[in-house]
């Protein structure tokens, strides 16, 4: 289990932006799993179907390539303070089959497929009460953070 606090040290990410509350499994190698608490006070809501709230599929997207990032950096043994950061690099195949909205809880698993350099290949999969919501392959890539 990853509190908030340690999620902190892996992602660069930042309110409003941070879409990773708890991550509840972690396999560096392997696997990570995590969720999400989808409340109305999130900023999106405002503006994405007003009346008929629903999380841009996007930023589900941008929640896998998160969680995605947690497994890169345990399975590289590194922190964003060593200086890195893994850039989403691409996604492929993405579905989404359920709208997700104020109140859900999105599910998130990451499954490493392949890793070449410094490029990793994911898995992913966002699941709300069990139901698939989203799933796609997502492309991750370490880059060092010059100051």
């Amino acid at each position: 289990m990853m509190e908030i606090e340690e999620i902190l040290r892996f992602l660069p990410h930042r309110y409003p932006f941070l879409l990773v509350d708890r991550v509840t499994d972690l396999v560096p190698g392997e696997s990570v799993q995590g969720f999400k608490n989808v409340s109305i006070n999130e900023p999106f809501f405002a503006g994405h179907f007003p009346g008929h709230p629903i999380m841009p599929g996007v930023l589900i997207v941008e929640a896998l390539a998160q969680i995605a990032g947690v497994l890169a950096f345990n399975t590289s043994n590194r922190t964003a303070e060593d200086g890195y950061v893994y850039y989403l690099a691409g996604i492929d195949n993405a579905r989404f089959k359920k709208p997700v909205g104020p109140g859900d809880k999105l599910n998130m698993t990451a499954v490493l497929m392949s890793e070449r350099r410094t490029l990793m290949k994911f898995d992913c999969r966002a699941t709300v009460d069990g139901e698939l919501a989203c799933s796609a392959e997502v492309l991750c890539v370490a880059r060092e953070v010059v100051a």
